[in-house]
């Protein structure tokens, strides 16, 4: 089919056959026996939530994963120990805390991380195809194996077979009379019962998906790493070239306004807010608040359309080049100085209001939005760019890396405690709901807001049973200083901390 350009470009399929791998290795049962053995023990750990268990599945999966690689005869890159270190790191998250959504967060990431160092990719097309790639590498797993194991002959068959009739046979009996003999004699039922495993049925289910997605993960990257697809070779034709006018005119328009806006925030820096202020009739929070939000899209907005304006740009001769460079060039630098005006924004309001967990979120965001920028800027003063795509995702990486393993509910709790301490001023809805992580924090509080800021976190660790390889390090850490130190129960306090607090109702951003 013809492209826009009148340039036949390859076909879909054609484009996918190109980054099939040039060999696999074929799978072997030891590979198999390591999938199921990974899949008994994610279901074994995983039943009870999430911490230190979910590190040593990660792990136990890497190893199947480097045991077909070596196999295959795969080398170790130093780009593939970046994305492993880093993805260990990301699995290290639910060890240490116990806030959810960081934990959610940063496993998905090592997921996506641990497709990439076994994929490989330079390219923007063969980084951004490998994060997700092993979803879609679940399934053919399951055939590569079945394939290399069909007609296989087991070795041993003579010797096992008969084995494992007899312990079937076995089973059978021994659960038909002891039924029978349990309900004859209460003595002989208290002696089954006691040497019986105990099973709950109702936990079949779940571990039993828990085991079926521990064995596809391990099989998936094992997949990978017998034969992983070159996602770099996915053909991806350049946009159609534009005028020069119809391509600057645009960028140029935008510039200015851009520009613009860099000077009024400049002036306000330089003094001008109370005018600012007072001509809009807003508080300074007020003005924070509403600014803030429309500033994080428009820096969103800004990277999609340098991505659109440098696939359409002119590159015939070195001036449409150079041109390219300028205008791009100039737009990064002004976005950056709305990332800066987010940024000041945000801080105002978060020293007027206290800080959430929603608004230190978008605060990383936005930081990471102004380094991708300088990323940015730094490939439109290189001749070279060929290392952008793993930068720009090496810093997301990072950002979340460092965004976990913070404590983002400890440092949540530490700023309004400590805007508590200068100013004994708190909104207990920003730290009432968050996790274990903020018990330290909270704990500075005076009575009876320590009370109300930790009822809601002790009902939940009172009710928490799980084991300790499925919690974060910062549990047994709470729960030592609510030992220690309970909130009251009295009936001053009690249920009434809250409302002697001086806690309100409201809708939290």
């Amino acid at each position: 089919m013809s492209g826009a350009s009148g340039v036949s470009g390859p076909a879909i399929g054609d484009r996918w056959h190109a980054t099939n791998p040039e060999r696999r290795a074929a799978a072997t049962p030891r590979v198999l026996l390591f999938a199921l053995l990974n899949g008994l023990l994610t279901a074994w750990l995983l039943y009870d939530g999430v911490g230190a268990n979910l590190l040593i599945c990660g792990a136990a999966a890497a190893v199947v994963a480097g045991f077909v690689a070596r196999a295959a005869g795969r080398r170790i890159r130093p780009w593939t120990v970046v994305w492993s270190l880093l993805a260990l790191a990301l699995l290290a998250v639910p060890a240490c805390w116990d806030a959810g959504w960081p934990a959610l967060l940063a496993s998905g990431c090592a997921l996506g991380l641990a497709s990439l160092a076994l994929h490989g990719g330079r390219r923007w097309s063969g980084v951004l195809l490998a994060l997700p790639a092993v979803l879609w590498q679940l399934v053919p797993g399951v055939g590569w194996v079945w394939d290399a194991m069909e007609g296989r002959p087991l070795p041993g068959r003579g010797r096992i077979v008969p084995v494992l009739k007899a312990l079937a046979v076995a089973a059978v009996l021994l659960t038909v009379f002891g039924l029978l003999f349990a309900s004859a004699d209460a003595a002989m039922a208290d002696l089954l019962t006691g040497l019986s495993p105990s099973i709950d049925v109702h936990q079949l289910p779940l571990r039993g998906l828990l085991f079926v997605l521990g064995t596809l993960t391990a099989l998936g990257f094992a997949h990978i790493a017998a034969g992983p697809r070159r996602w770099d070779r996915m053909a991806v034709r350049p946009g159609r070239e534009r005028r020069r006018l119809e391509w600057a005119l645009p960028l140029v328009a935008l510039n200015l306004m851009f520009g613009a806006f860099a000077v009024i925030q400049a002036v306000v820096v330089l003094g001008g807010a109370d005018a600012v202020l007072s001509n809009t009739g807003m508080s300074r929070s007020a003005y924070a608040r509403q600014g803030f939000w429309q500033l994080s899209v428009i820096t969103a907005l800004t990277l999609v359309v340098v991505a659109v304006a440098k696939r359409w740009a002119p590159r015939t001769t070195p001036a449409d080049r150079r041109l390219t460079r300028i205008l791009l060039g100039l737009l990064c630098l002004l976005a950056l100085a709305v990332v800066a005006s987010a940024l000041g924004r945000m801080w105002f309001y978060v020293d007027a209001s206290g800080l959430t967990r929603l608004r230190l979120w978008v605060l990383v965001v936005e930081i990471w939005l102004g380094v991708v920028f300088l990323l940015l800027i730094t490939a439109g003063l290189t001749r070279g760019t060929g290392w952008l795509p793993r930068a720009a995702v090496l810093s997301g990486m990072l950002t979340v890396a460092v965004y976990g393993l913070m404590g983002p509910d400890a440092i949540v709790a530490q700023q309004n405690v400590a805007r508590y301490e200068r100013s004994h001023q708190i909104d207990l809805r920003n730290v009432r709901e968050l996790s274990a992580d903020a018990v330290p924090a909270l704990d500075r509080l005076p009575e009876p807001q320590r009370t109300c800021a930790l009822q809601l976190i002790r009902r939940d660790l009172d009710r928490d049973v799980r084991p300790w390889y499925a919690v974060g390090a910062s549990v047994p850490r709470a729960r030592g200083v609510l030992v220690g130190r309970p909130p009251v129960e009295g009936p001053v306090l009690g249920r009434g901390a809250c409302e002697q607090a001086g806690l309100v109702s409201g809708g939290l951003w």
